[in-house]
């Protein structure tokens, strides 16, 4: 059975998908053990609530220095020995300790296909925005293992969604995550928790 954590800040969108695959059984092998969000009024740690999953938030606010809260975070994650710990729209820098702990056992969803609009300042309504700027025909999500770097990690699975003409920022979000983020999410967890997924030279080799 696959432990995981979901850290997260807002909404929890992900979170849900992430939830309904588990209780649909999409995602088999599974079990989400805690939630943790940096901001106290996410609505995400209602949505965990709700599903019965343990919740929290740790925030960097309520601690003197940065270096307290890395260590309040890492000791409560590990409390729930954990197998992989999921980025669900998570707005905290991770501290580097927890990133070298649990290597290529972090995954984290990126709203465009990286190497595309990725990579620092690159998040949330920010990158829909460039994308539009830019007027590629196609974005989409990456799921990718989370480094040291800014999107830099092993890229697991990828989905292009089309950009249409008159597409606002807003707009164009919300079909990302419709067509792609919530559904490739939940996919590469259920790889992972089936044993399917492998990181070979920094690349992801998918079994079949």
């Amino acid at each position: 059975m696959l432990r995981v954590g979901v850290l997260v800040s807002g909404g929890g969108t992900n979170l849900q998908a992430i939830i309904d695959a588990v209780n649909t059984g999409m995602i088999t092998n599974t079990s989400i053990e805690i939630v943790i969000s940096n901001n106290p009024n996410a609505y995400a740690l209602t949505r965990a609530k709700k599903n019965n999953i343990d919740n929290l938030c740790i925030s960097p606010k309520t601690f003197e220095k940065r270096e307290d809260f890395n260590k309040a975070l890492i000791k409560k994650l590990d409390e729930y020995q954990l197998d992989l710990i999921v980025l669900a729209g998570c707005m905290v820098v991770l501290p580097a300790e927890l990133i070298d702990k649990y290597e290529n056992r972090i995954i984290n969803i990126h709203p465009a296909l990286i190497p595309s609009f990725c990579g620092t300042g690159y998040y949330g309504l920010h990158v829909h925005e460039e994308v539009l700027k830019r007027g590629v025909k196609l974005t989409g999500a990456t799921v990718h293992f989370v480094d040291a770097g800014t999107d830099t990690g092993p890229i697991i699975m990828q989905k292009a969604v089309e950009v249409k003409w008159g597409d606002t920022p807003e707009i164009l979000q919300r079909r990302v995550m419709e067509e792609a983020e919530w559904k490739i999410m939940p996919e590469a967890i259920n790889l992972i928790a089936n044993g399917k997924v492998q990181v070979i030279d920094g690349k992801v080799k998918i079994q079949e």
